[in-house]
């Protein structure tokens, strides 16, 4: 999680945070389901904006402390999550005690994580018998207009990942276990170009390819026929996978 595309979102800190979408509640459960009841500390691990960190807290009695490398992105998670701590770290190289968490917990961000550091370091400071949970939101290109819009965009980082097999995890973390989650998200003309901006090849993109991107963009959305306040239902799947230390 230390390449310059990991570290990029912070500059569009408020576009992550209205553009990008919640997490369903039920595929969060799921990942801390094999933990026992009065077992509630959890890390949520590149938290960013805190879009998971705000899912956890609903969760009875949970200890919630958040971690990501780029202090931009938690001041806003302060701002939206009063109370929650807050360190700066890597899934690499977490600022915290051996043996101390019950679980750990990452959203849209396994994919910059070296899966063999990552996991040996999560392994640390984890109990026996904790869990590791990884989750994604990914749109649904099944659908024509999705399938062009993330043409126009690039394919993301997770999205090749997913597409080409899924996650990883090593020693000392067992195999994983996946469910998914298909739901739709009403969204404006607004919030898909937030959705845009807060994207890494975006946000590192030259100003001309930005135009471009933007340019194509609207041309979608007028063939689409998205004005003003306008809504369309943009179709997601949400991928969960979780594992235990062994």
């Amino acid at each position: 999680m230390s390449d310059g595309l990991s570290t990029s979102f912070g500059a569009e800190a408020h576009n992550y945070e209205l553009g990008r979408p919640d997490y369903p509640f039920e595929a969060v459960a799921w990942m801390l389901e094999p933990l026992p009841a009065d077992s509630r500390r959890i890390a949520d691990v590149g938290a960013g904006t805190g879009k998971l960190t705000r899912v956890l807290a609903k969760a009875p009695d949970a200890e919630i402390v958040a971690v990501d490398p780029d202090a931009e992105m938690l001041a806003t998670l302060r701002g939206a999550i009063p109370g929650v701590p807050t360190f700066l770290g890597t899934a690499e190289r977490l600022p915290l005690p051996d043996a101390s968490l019950d679980a750990v917990v990452l959203g849209q961000a396994w994919h910059w994580v070296d899966p063999v550091r990552g996991s040996a370091e999560i392994g640390r400071v984890l109990r026996d018998g904790g869990v590791l949970g990884l989750i994604w939101n990914i749109r649904d290109e099944r659908v024509d207009w999705v399938c062009r819009l993330t043409a126009i965009m690039h394919g993301s980082h997770a999205e090749v990942m997913l597409a080409e097999g899924g996650p990883e995890v090593a020693p000392p973390m067992g195999a994983l276990e996946e469910q998914s989650w298909e739901w739709v998200r009403p969204i404006t003309r607004e919030l898909l170009h937030r959705m845009a901006a807060s994207r890494s090849y975006i946000i590192t993109a030259s100003d001309d390819e930005k135009l471009r991107i933007r340019h194509d963009m609207e041309a979608l959305f007028e063939e689409l026929g998205l004005d003003g306040d306008a809504t369309i239902d943009l179709p997601y799947v949400t991928r969960a996978f979780r594992s235990r230390k062994s």
